[in-house]
């Protein structure tokens, strides 16, 4: 990486159009404090707040791809956005554990040969959104984050494929699910949920993030692609967001997978996105309810790199 590439892309976060982004570069980079007012009224904030109901919902179910409240929610705290600069959050928040908690979705738990079959990336992003939003000491958020660890696989991750046999977890439903457990245990101290995340690291490295144990070659080419939002899908650049957040990037067995990301840092020190999981607003599709950027500099995969790639610096 080049000398000076770090302060170039700060420099770059910290000049953004979008106001969350310009106070995390200052705060969690630049150490100054932030007199730029509101956050909520840049684009992509706005867009993700936007449609929102007396009820606290979007008008759709909240796990509806990608414009249920589930995903705005993830995207939102992602960004730094709180409570306080939108106290509707909150409400959002309710409805997601409304339905998570509802007899409707815990029927659909299945427990095969002594093994939970679950989508555990749900909980995982519930549990990370409402830990962030100051709501870890709700019972319901509490039940998240004992769900997750009791239905933890012998591996350190989770799966919700009813065929698996029960010696290799899901990475996709994993990252998640241990993400969230460890913002939970940063909300409460709840030495069960850094356990059960620290875990799942122990299983990503055991990977080298996103390489074979039998033959050394990335299990999916596409896990070493910078993709943002991420949803639910697994990949280097969250892998090692969430590791640096826990104090272990700098593990020997992660390595490999931030020369990657830094490799893939442009001449100019930002970092682009190679592709997305989401369609355009007002395509077809799955579409997002913000056009986040499918080509070229990022200022979101950027800022996910520099928290990685900071050390010490990281939010």
């Amino acid at each position: 990486m080049q000398q000076g590439a770090l302060p170039a892309a700060i420099a770059w976060l910290a000049a953004s159009e979008e106001p969350a982004v310009r106070r995390a570069a200052q705060l969690e980079f630049l150490g100054t404090p932030w007199a730029g007012g509101s956050v909520i009224n840049g684009r992509i904030v706005a867009s993700l707040l936007s449609g929102q109901r007396a009820d606290g919902s979007f008008g759709v179910h909240p796990y509806r791809k990608w414009t249920g409240a589930h995903w705005r929610l993830v995207s939102l705290v992602d960004l730094g956005v709180s409570g306080a600069d939108a106290p509707s959050l909150l409400d959002a928040a309710g409805t997601v554990l409304d339905w998570l908690h509802s007899d409707q979705h815990r029927s659909q738990i299945r427990i095969i040969n002594g093994l939970t079959r679950r989508c555990a990336s749900q909980e995982g992003n519930a549990l990370y959104v409402c830990s962030r939003l100051g709501l870890a000491t709700d019972p319901r958020v509490a039940q998240l984050a004992d769900d997750l660890i009791r239905w933890q696989w012998p591996d350190g991750g989770w799966n919700c494929d009813v065929d698996a046999g029960g010696d290799r977890s899901s990475f996709h439903e994993s990252l998640p699910a241990a993400k969230g457990l460890h913002a939970f245990w940063s909300a409460s101290g709840d030495p069960a949920a850094w356990a059960a995340a620290e875990r799942t690291a122990e299983l990503l490295l055991a990977h080298r993030l996103f390489k074979s144990s039998s033959t050394g070659r990335p299990i999916d080419p596409r896990w070493v692609k910078l993709r943002y939002p991420e949803f639910w899908h697994y990949g280097i650049l969250p892998a090692l967001l969430l590791l640096s957040r826990m104090g272990l990037s700098g593990d020997p067995r992660a390595l490999e997978a931030r020369d990657v990301l830094r490799s893939k840092m442009l001449p100019d020190g930002r970092w682009p996105v190679e592709g997305a999981w989401w369609h355009p607003p007002g395509s077809k599709g799955q579409t997002a309810v913000a056009d986040w950027g499918r080509t070229g500099p990022n200022e979101f995969v950027t800022l996910s790199a520099v928290r990685i790639l900071a050390p010490g610096l990281a939010g």
